[in-house]
């Protein structure tokens, strides 16, 4: 399967392939963003995620893949680091602000960030009319962030925090978004860069949550988080894995931008599975996030 993939390297069908990858990486992050904060505490919903799919990449890092070649190891670091970074932020912005609040702003800053990224690390360029496109998307994607923060009814109090930290992260998804980019082109097998990368960055942050639950006053019980981190942990595969296929296939600003429907996504599961309200008006700017990203991809 490796060589079927490398082979359709700079190829349409493998434009066509990133893009499906890249519209399934955004439904599914979605549902992983909503997992994370959903009924349990998002640090240790993040640490059985992890640790599931830790476990589950472990057998095919050390038994089915190619080894990484010598200059993997400082990259894997990086990435490592990156990705600590990034769940650490994304965890306090969780605990401290709504999801429809918080996602949509997360996943607003990540897109324009990572652009710009592109053009400095692979010397990517947009058209004219796929920056139009951005900006379309952006304006939803926030547009939507502003009125479900005006509509807000909890966390006010740390709304300002829950914002700012919300930022931040999305800097941190611009810097894991085209650093994976840049550590999956640089193993001649991708698979190989994906059972290592599972591996090694699931194998912290299990720790960190669990020496938060030992602190709890009132600690859930570990079946119901576990089973919810074994989800959890395949929708990670399937989501974060079809979104770093697609940055090797095809443009990585392409593939972070049309992953961004993912807020969409997002609040239809807020209003279907969290029960928060929806209205005309998020519908509109949930319409005009997708315009933006049909604009991005017919600009190509």
């Amino acid at each position: 399967m490796s060589d079927w993939l490398i082979s359709l390297e700079g190829t349409e069908a493998g434009h066509q392939m990133a893009l499906a990858l890249a519209l399934l990486a955004a439904f599914l992050h979605a549902v992983f963003g909503a997992l994370q904060k959903g009924r349990h505490d998002p640090w240790l919903t993040r640490g059985a995620i992890d640790f599931s799919y830790c476990l589950m990449a472990a057998p095919f890092a050390l038994f089915v893949v190619p080894r990484p070649e010598p200059h993997m190891w400082v990259i894997f670091a990086t990435v490592w680091a990156i990705h600590i970074a990034y769940k650490v932020l994304q965890s306090m912005a969780y605990t401290r602000g709504a999801y429809t609040v918080v996602y949509p702003v997360v996943r607003g800053t990540g897109p324009l960030f990572t652009v710009i990224g592109a053009y400095l690390l692979f010397g990517e360029t947009f058209t004219l009319t796929q920056w139009m496109g951005v900006a379309v998307l952006l304006a939803g994607i926030f547009g939507l962030a502003l009125y479900n923060l005006r509509n807000l009814e909890t966390d006010r109090a740390t709304l300002k925090a829950a914002l700012g930290l919300a930022l931040f992260t999305g800097f941190f998804v611009a810097l894991y978004t085209t650093y994976d980019a840049y550590g999956i082109r640089a193993t001649a097998d991708p698979f190989t860069f994906l059972a290592w990368f599972f591996m090694i960055d699931g194998a912290t942050f299990p720790f960190i949550a669990y020496a938060r639950w030992r602190k709890m006053p009132d600690r859930p019980a570990p079946a119901p988080l576990m089973l919810r981190g074994v989800i959890g942990g395949l929708v990670a595969f399937m989501s974060f894995g079809s979104v770093m296929l697609a940055t090797r296939l095809d443009k990585v600003g392409e593939a972070a931008v049309l992953r961004e429907t993912s807020t969409v996504f997002a609040a239809l599961i807020g209003w279907l599975v969290l029960k928060e309200t929806v209205g005309p008006r998020r519908i509109a700017l949930m319409a005009l996030i997708a315009l933006g990203a049909v604009i991005v991809e017919m600009g190509g």
